[in-house]
């Protein structure tokens, strides 16, 4: 059923690929069958058996008939030259239903690849954290693509069946009694295949498992490869990762070995079937033992071109069943019904005049909708100022960040710019107005130059220098082996913390943001890096409207406000020398930190 849904959903965009198909199947269909009753008369021809168009049905007869005038000299040649045109035809229609349908099939697959991206990049960042980054490897990989292939197999599937009905319908016309006769028989054989597919659906799902479980567990371990290495645990993730690779191994030759069951029991079950059917026809059903084997000569023609077909349809069967699960999988991750996305807004942004202003917002996660992260904020953010946001790990800093660029939308109250609510700005222009950096910067396994300018494709040679210069870089960055051209490995490993946060600081100066979320953006560095870093930020933050999550005071001293965060709520709020004279929270705070200092 859900390979129906996925075939039904995608093929709408192909009607004349699909009629095309369709018409070329049902043409090759049509050839097939009457290549095949042309056998009839040509053996009769050659044993000089006159051919009695009484003693057959009405369709051979209709397709008999024009060669009955026909002088006896050139009878067999005519209708030797009619069955090799009929099968020429009928292979060409073949070949030209196959290609468009393999075609078709590939355009359908790599639709099934670009919706499941786009769904990606559509849903919530709650989504993310709510699944496993290799379980949406797997999805997107594997299981899509073997799902994609059952996608063609269903075409094949339904070529096939057209020409399976069409030899029915010859099968009816001529007798009908030795078709209920057939049906009966091949109950057996429909019988023996559905229970082999049963078992391929029923291994299909555990190799699916396992192949989500390989895919989670090497994932894990390219990620922790430090961590594994640091604690010597190689050969126990070895051992793991292996067990799964055989068990995987395992169920795939299961469901293999029960597929390849398949052929041998149809060969079996149809040469069977044949004796059978020819034993009772005649005595049953026949008392002209001469207008029975005329009849059953078509007949058992017929049905032997058919009985192959049957097995076409079984075998792919067979196969679609054994990616059941991956198609039940594939068809639910595409869907978005089900899966958080976050509306947007017709606005388009383009400037911030006033300010920001978060108005009574508060704050849970979807997935513990009961424990309220943020609780009553009330803040203004003039434009062109800096809001430092402080407090104690956890408190709802990070969370409130979050909000400004929509990755989540408040519970409760709102959030305006210049008086109009966040949710009615268009999400793309929106946060192209924003620079992040935050203290896990992210950077691709590219060179430096395309991570500078990602964001800002069309940025010239002259800017990305000029970002870079700006954000403290530059200076490293000539020193690297190719300059801006150096490949900075997996998330910048080749670099230091330092340089990869300046890094980003130019990313973010090259888009010219007008708004700026700075998140723990100096934490964790050394005081040279530090000092290198702050003093990028400063370059960054002028003439821009700055939010600033920070650890260390000694970094927004400056800032025009700041906002003391507990427990989700807002506690103090004011300059750094107005919260010292409160001796509240951050002055405690602030003693602390340079107590520490002092220490050190």
């Amino acid at each position: 059923m859900a390979l129906i849904k996925l075939l039904f959903r995608f093929s709408q965009k192909y009607p004349c690929q699909i009629a095309l198909t369709l018409l070329l199947g049902l043409a090759g269909g049509l050839f097939n069958g009457v290549s095949t009753t042309l056998v009839a008369p040509i053996l009769l021809n050659l044993f000089n058996q006159n051919i009695e168009l009484k003693a057959v049905p009405p369709l051979i007869e209709t397709i008999v008939a024009p060669f009955y005038n026909i002088p006896e000299p050139y009878r067999l040649n005519i209708l030797l030259g009619a069955i090799v045109l009929a099968i020429v035809l009928k292979n060409l229609t073949a070949y030209g239903s196959s290609l468009v349908s393999v075609a078709l099939a590939r355009l359908l697959a790599a639709d099934l690849r670009k919706a499941g991206l786009q769904m990606l990049l559509d849903v919530d960042l709650d989504f993310y954290s709510r699944v496993r980054v290799g379980d949406l490897i797997q999805k997107l990989g594997e299981e899509t693509g073997r799902t994609a292939s059952a996608l063609k197999m269903a075409l094949q599937m339904v070529v096939t069946a057209i020409t399976v009905l069409i030899f029915l319908a010859i099968l009816l016309s001529i007798s009908w009694k030795l078709t209920l006769l057939s049906t009966i028989l091949l109950v057996f054989l429909f019988l023996g295949n559905q229970y082999i597919i049963y078992r391929s659906k029923h291994f299909g799902n555990l190799l699916s498992d396992v192949s989500r479980q390989y895919s989670i567990a090497l994932l894990e371990v390219l990620r922790g490869i430090r961590l594994v290495k640091a604690t010597g645990n190689e050969t126990e993730e070895f051992k793991h990762l292996e067990r799964l690779v055989q068990e995987r191994e395992k169920r795939n030759f299961q469901a293999q070995a029960h597929y390849l069951m398949m052929e041998p029991l149809n060969e079996v079950s149809s040469v069977i079937a044949l004796i059978l059917l020819i034993w009772l026809g005649q005595l049953f059903f026949v008392q002209d033992l001469q207008v029975f084997s005329a009849i059953l000569l078509v007949y058992l023609l017929v049905l032997l071109r058919l009985l192959p077909m049957i097995g076409v349809l079984n075998r792919l069967r067979g196969q679609c069943a054994s990616s059941s699960a991956s198609i039940n999988m594939v068809n639910s991750f595409l869907r978005l019904d089900d899966k958080p996305c976050m509306p947007n807004g017709s606005v388009p942004y383009h400037s911030l005049q006033q300010g920001i202003c978060f108005d009574q917002v508060s704050f849970a996660y979807p997935a513990n909708p009961e424990a309220m992260v943020l609780k009553d904020i009330n803040l203004f953010l003039p434009q062109g100022t800096t809001l430092a946001l402080v407090g104690e790990s956890g408190v709802g800093k990070s969370t409130l960040a979050d909000l400004l660029p929509r990755f989540y939308d408040p519970t409760s109250g709102v959030i305006t710019i210049d008086g109009r609510d966040l949710r009615e700005f268009d999400l793309q222009s929106l946060r192209q107005s924003m620079g992040i950096v935050c203290q896990d910067t992210f950077l691709f396994h590219d060179s430096v130059r395309n991570n500078i300018r990602y964001g800002r494709k069309d940025a010239t040679e002259q800017e990305i220098i000029e970002a870079a210069t700006l954000a403290n870089a530059y200076e490293f960055i000539k020193n690297l082996p190719q300059g801006l051209d150096t490949v900075i490995g997996d998330r910048g490993v080749l670099l230091s913390g330092g340089q990869r946060q300046r890094l980003a600081i130019a990313r973010a100066l090259l888009q010219h943001p007008e708004i700026l979320i700075l998140d723990e953006a100096t934490s964790g560095l050394d005081s040279l890096s530090e000092r290198l870093v702050q003093s990028a930020i400063d370059n960054l933050r002028q003439h821009r409207t700055t939010l600033v999550i920070a650890h260390r005071l000694s970094t927004i001293q400056t800032a025009d406000q700041i906002a003391v965060i507990a427990s989700g709520q807002v506690v103090e709020i004011g300059t750094h020398d107005q919260l010292l004279q409160q001796n509240g929270f951050y002055a405690h705070l602030y003693a602390m930190q340079f107590l520490n200092s002092a220490e050190l």
